[in-house]
């Protein structure tokens, strides 16, 4: 089984996909002239403007969800195991798909709003619905929306729950069958009580663990400051083949980097779009904006944080491609939370090990609670005008299952089975938004122009010439109607 799951996973992640996906970033960064630099001001100004409504969410609740979704175990896990296979370098092409994924994120961002609908009294879209009204390829919608209720009911949850599992066995002995049943338990309440109910945990989650985990990795950087000029030349030496020990492995550090540092960010991936859907605003690039954001937050921020506590205290292995250790600091230890936890004690004795496994409890079931989130909206756009209660409950059902599976399960099993779920949503969504980015750029210079004019953005997608943007048609219609 694992060898048949690996064997896809190869195919799947081959390098096609890794120079693809850094590749479009990087096309998207110039051709919206690098609005990850230019924008910067905005983006944090917007995410704390407007509100929620009966229909949708705010933009910061909107925000929280997607990152509940990109905020964690790529975070603490993910970024350990991209230096135990690619080395010290893998931590530069995390940082560099951020930066570039970045453009990537506002593009299929601000084409969820442009071609949101509003369906059962709530704002739905993403990938699925911007294939369809976009590119006007039915089928292609539904085979992404499949893609995505398999990947996020069934493939991706067991990562989450699984590191939990190995963390809290680690740092209190508490069995994974346990696990599994009390995080089945939390999230089944979560879930079942809506989008509203998701939103409002997460807004207060997602803050909270982040500059809770982010403080932490501040202290052990301040001490061991003195080291901070070689960590950096060790990350930019092995990224490049420069450096004697990791040198051979600079296409593992690449594939590796890139690999993971989509999984955290989830930049291309599609999921990021099924929030920013959900946000009340008045012009599709402002969420787009708050969105790219978001990948910073994630990656430059969140996994520089792990990366940092790794490698500043020495607590990682490095195994290369042939299954033979570069670097062994940790014999017997597999790749995962276990590194991040033994960077910790390592300055905080008999502290590390409980805080990442609580620190991972809130990162993994909050992007758990998102991952149903996504599937939801999937479900809801195969039934459109079809009762979805039973679905619905069926993917309740499932991902449930799938979160206490991956719990008693071993890692390798859980995180290959994840990598299928990514890879596909990412050949599938990469192709989609490369085709159609036009709506989306053309949407960014109406927002600059209309704020060089001193307004506050408002969309018209008839007098921009963009076609099925029908929530946005009788919306600014409406708009009119009130003012005059």
């Amino acid at each position: 089984m694992e060898n048949f799951v690996n064997d896809i996973v190869g195919i799947l992640w081959s390098s096609p996909l890794i120079y693809l996906c850094l590749g479009v970033g990087l096309v998207f960064s110039i051709m919206t002239r690098f609005l990850q630099v230019r924008h910067l001001k905005d983006m944090i100004k917007l995410m704390f403007q407007g509100k929620s409504s009966d229909a949708g969410v705010s933009s910061f609740q909107a925000l929280a969800i997607a990152l509940s979704g990109r905020v964690g175990t790529g975070n603490i896990a993910g970024t350990a195991t991209a230096i135990a296979f690619g080395g010290p370098g893998a931590v530069f092409w995390m940082w560099t798909i951020a930066f570039i994924g970045a453009a990537s994120a506002f593009i299929e961002s601000t084409l969820a709003q442009i071609y949101k609908v509003k369906q059962d009294g709530e704002y739905r879209g993403g990938p699925a619905y911007y294939i369809e009204k976009g590119l006007g390829w039915k089928w292609y919608g539904v085979l992404f929306a499949i893609s995505a209720i398999f990947a996020m009911s069934l493939l991706m949850p067991g990562i989450q729950s699984n590191s939990i599992a190995l963390g809290l066995e680690n740092a209190f002995g508490i069995s994974p069958f346990i696990t599994g049943i009390i995080l089945v338990a939390i999230i089944g309440i979560i879930i079942f009580g809506g989008v509203k109910r998701i939103a409002t945990v997460a807004q207060y989650v997602v803050p909270f663990m982040a500059v809770g985990y982010i403080l932490l990795s501040l202290i052990i950087i301040a001490l061991n400051i003195t080291e901070l000029p070689a960590v950096f030349a060790l990350i930019f030496k092995s990224a490049f083949a420069l450096d004697s020990a990791f040198g051979g492995i600079v296409g593992a550090a690449i594939s590796w980097g890139v690999k993971r540092g989509i999984y955290s960010n989830e930049a291309g991936q599609g999921t990021g779009p099924h929030a920013a859907a959900a946000a009340e605003v008045s012009h599709p690039a402002k969420q787009g904006l708050v969105q790219a954001f978001s990948v910073y937050i994630d990656t430059l921020l969140v996994c520089s944080a792990t990366a940092f506590m790794i490698l500043f205290t020495g607590m990682y292995n490095v195994e290369d491609p042939d299954g033979n250790f570069l670097r062994e600091s940790l014999p017997g230890v597999e790749a995962g939370p276990a590194y991040t936890q033994a960077a910790i004690e390592t300055v905080f004795p008999s502290f590390g090990a409980g805080f990442v496994a609580i620190a991972l409890f809130f990162f993994a079931f909050t992007t758990i609670m998102a991952y149903y989130y996504m599937a939801e909206t999937n479900i809801a756009y195969l039934t459109r005008g079809r009762n979805s209660k039973t679905p619905m409950f069926v993917l309740k059902v499932v991902l449930l299952a799938a979160t206490f599976y991956g719990a008693v399960k071993t890692a390798k099993l859980a995180w290959a089975l994840g990598d299928i779920g990514l890879g596909i949503m990412v050949w599938l969504n990469v192709i989609a938004i490369v085709l159609l980015a036009k709506p989306a750029l053309v949407a960014l210079k109406d927002y600059e122009e209309q704020k060089k004019q001193g307004l506050d953005p408002v969309f018209d997608p008839e007098k921009l010439g963009i076609k099925n943007a029908d929530y946005w048609v009788e919306e600014y219609k409406g708009e009119e109607n009130r003012v005059s």
